[in-house]
Formats: C-alpha cells, structure tokens, sequence
C-alpha cells in the first residue's frame, strides 16, 4: 500500500491508515456509542469528527483522494456547502474556502459577497464612437440608523437553537450502531446565527440591518469594445454586515446593425450594383459609423464579379484602447442582371461585338439530342417525382410476381398465348 500523506482522520477513528472496512466499521462503532450526544451532550464536536472521519474513509473514492492528497484533496472534491465549512474548521483549523481562496473570501480574509450581473445593451456606433451613460440600479446599502446592527446595542443575540452557526444538526439512527448527520438552516433565526428580540429591532430596517437603495452608475463604454466585454464596478454590489461587497459587472450585449457586420476588429457589408456598374465601374456613397459619408469609386474596365469582396483598408472599427488604429471594412456586391428581354435583338448583337467573343463549339461526330434549358423553381423540386413514383410502382409489382414464380413479358398476355404454354421460374 502507497504511504499517505496526512493520517489526522485515521488518528481521531483511532486506526492505522492501512485498516480495513471492518476494523474502520468497528473503531466507528465504538466512539459512536461513547461520543452520541444522547450519551455526552457536551461532545457533539467530538461526535461530528467522528462521523466525518468515518464517512470519507468508508467512501473508497474519498478515502482515495484523502490518502493521495489529503486535507486538500478533500477539500477540493468536496464542493463545499452542507455545513462542510464547519467540519473542517474543527478538524484541520481554517475554513474550506479560507484554505482554498474561493472569491467568497477577500483578500483581507473577510467574507465576499456576490457579484451582480447586468446586461447592457449597446448599438454599433456606441462601440465604434464611444459612449457614456447613466445606470440605475436598486441595491441593499448598511442602514445607516443602526449601523448596519439591525437594532441598539446589545440587543443582537447569539442564536440559542442553532448556537450561532445558523444551521441545525440533527442525529438519526439508520441501525444498532450506525447513525447518519443531517444539517438544516435554522429555523429561528433564518440562518443568519443571530435574533433581535422584536422591540429592540431597529425601526428603518425593521431589523434586517439592511435597505435597499437607489445606486445611479456613470458608465462608459470606451471605443471598440466588444460584444461580451465586462465593464466593472468594485464593490458596488449589495452590502451586508460583515461583508465586503461584490462588484457590479455590467455585460456589453451588441444590437444587430441593419447595414454592418463586425468580425472582431474588422466590418463587413453587402451592396448592389447593376451589370453595367460590375462591367463599367461605379461610385457609391455610404454613412458609417460616425456619421461620415464615405464615397467608394471602382475605375472602368477593373469587373467586379457576383459575389466578390473588396476591401477598404483602415475603415473597420477602431481597436480597443488603441482608438487610432482601426481594423478594415468588407464590401461583399451582389450584382444585379437584368430581367428577360430587356433590350431588343439589333442592341444585343451590338453588345455582343463589345464584350469578349463566345468560346468555340467543337464539331461533335455522330448523333447529337438538342434539349431545351429551362428556369428551375428550387421551391418546387426538380418535378421528377410522379415518373419515379410510376417507376417505383412497376417495379415493386414486377418484383411481386417474380416472388410469385412469374415474370411478367412485354406484348404477352394470357389471352394470347398457345394453349397449354405457360412462362415461369425455377
């Protein structure tokens, strides 16, 4: 067996760290019955030692990760919550998320609220031009009456039912022997470990220690922030006695642009142009962002293809904190053609003399089918399906006479063979 790293479990069941499940049930069995709380009221500590040192080592996987790691691997495994706080403390000293730096603790070791999230919605000019505004946020802040104390001094008390820990434990019997620990918010004082007695509590807060507050925040959303990014209030979030406040994190959520779309530091847009514009060069102007109006020109005799990109180099949006430099704009044309008939034959052969010659057609040797190209409705199908359906049905016919010992003969009927000729398979 591996040697393990830390024994304080095996030492309070008072076994070696190589015991069986057997030599752990009885060595449990013992100090249950000489620590139970019906027996020695005054060693409900020891009690709960007790069990927790029982309950990881009979789990194989957690006596495993205990006997590789020890405190740590526990605590880490564990999760924490369920009261698992308080059971560590009194084992190896320190709380669990003290020992693992969880954000519930600051830095200074105090207890850390809850962070508040909020969304924050903003078009694309805000993040291209930059924006500052103004946030209205309801919170809890100290009562400034009582100090945050929930009444005059002296007058919290500790919880007598739960003694302060604000959670109650409860010992049930499953057999002769074995008992199973169960905790449970106090009821008495909601958790909170203290009670004022009602005439004592302060009349603001009625006693909560606490009121709630209108907060107005100046926001400001900086150029070419983006769509996710966190902007941070610290300690902006709701107070509590004893507790070093949240942060308020505001989360950027970028409205749909009817005309721009962002690729990171990039912008991309689509524009139509006619055939004679692809073929013959154009100029179009276009607002962007900050209001500029932006004149894009494509010189004769450079084409423009349906579908293809062109770029404009330095015209995307600005890069964060480096306002000045800025990513590139996209322009994806689609190329308008003209409809059916749109000018007479005498026009079309004199456009045909100005644009490239057609290729050649090769000479085909033997036999040639003309067919006629149509226009394809792709919301219709291809409108094959009723001769396939017929095809399908011969077959699955032609397919059940086989099946049957016939095949059935194009041009044959029964009328009209000899007498006594029959067609079939083998």
């Amino acid at each position: 067996m591996a040697s393990v790293v830390d024994t304080k479990l095996y030492d309070i069941l008072g076994v070696p760290p190589g015991a069986s499940e057997n030599e752990l049930k009885k060595a449990y069995r013992k100090l249950a019955k000489e620590y139970h709380p019906d027996k020695n009221p005054n060693a409900g500590d020891k009690f709960k030692e007790i069990s927790f040192a029982y309950e990881v080592l009979s789990n194989p996987e957690k006596r495993e990760l205990y006997d590789r790691y020890g405190e740590q691997g526990l605590r880490e495994g564990s999760g924490g919550g369920g009261g698992m706080d308080d059971i560590f403390s009194h084992i190896f000293g320190g709380g669990l998320f003290g020992f693992m730096g969880n954000q519930s603790r600051s830095r200074n070791g105090r207890r850390r609220g809850e962070d508040m999230m909020h969304p924050l919605k903003v078009s694309l000019e805000d993040l291209y031009n930059g924006k500052t505004t103004k946030l209205q946020l309801s919170k809890n802040v100290l009562c400034s009456a009582c100090n945050g104390q929930g009444g005059k001094t002296g007058a919290v008390q500790k919880c007598s039912a739960c003694r302060g820990h604000g959670v109650r434990t409860m010992i049930r019997q499953l057999a002769p022997g074995m008992v199973q620990q169960v905790q449970s918010v106090c009821s008495d004082c909601n958790g909170e470990g203290e009670v004022i007695n009602k005439k004592d509590r302060c009349k603001k807060c009625e006693g909560k220690k606490v009121i709630k507050e209108v907060k107005i925040l100046e926001v400001h959303v900086d150029k070419g922030m983006k769509h996710g990014q966190r902007i941070t209030f610290a300690g902006e979030a709701d107070q509590a006695p004893g507790v070093e406040p949240g942060d308020i994190v505001l989360l950027l959520q970028e409205k749909e642009h009817e005309v721009f779309q962002r690729d990171g530091n990039d912008l991309h847009m689509t524009y139509k142009i006619g055939l004679v514009e692809a073929l013959c060069g154009f100029q179009f102007t276009f607002k962007h962002l900050d209001a500029r109006q932006i004149v894009v020109k494509y010189p004769p005799g450079k084409v423009i293809e349906p579908g293809c990109v062109r770029v404009v180099r330095g015209e995307g949006m600005p890069q964060y904190r480096n306002p000045f430099e800025k990513g590139d704009l996209y322009i994806k044309f689609d190329v308008q053609f003209p409809e059916n008939n749109w000018v007479s034959p005498d026009k079309l052969s004199e456009l045909e003399d100005l644009l490239p010659s057609r290729p050649e057609v090769p000479n085909i040797i033997g036999y040639t089918e003309e067919v006629e190209l149509q226009e394809f409705d792709s919301t219709r199908g291809s409108g094959g399906g009723q001769r396939r359906e017929a095809y399908n049905d011969s077959f699955e016919e032609e397919s059940r006479a086989a099946q049957a010992g016939f095949l059935r003969v194009p041009g044959w009927s029964a009328a009209a063979q000899p007498e006594g000729l029959s067609i079939g398979m083998n």
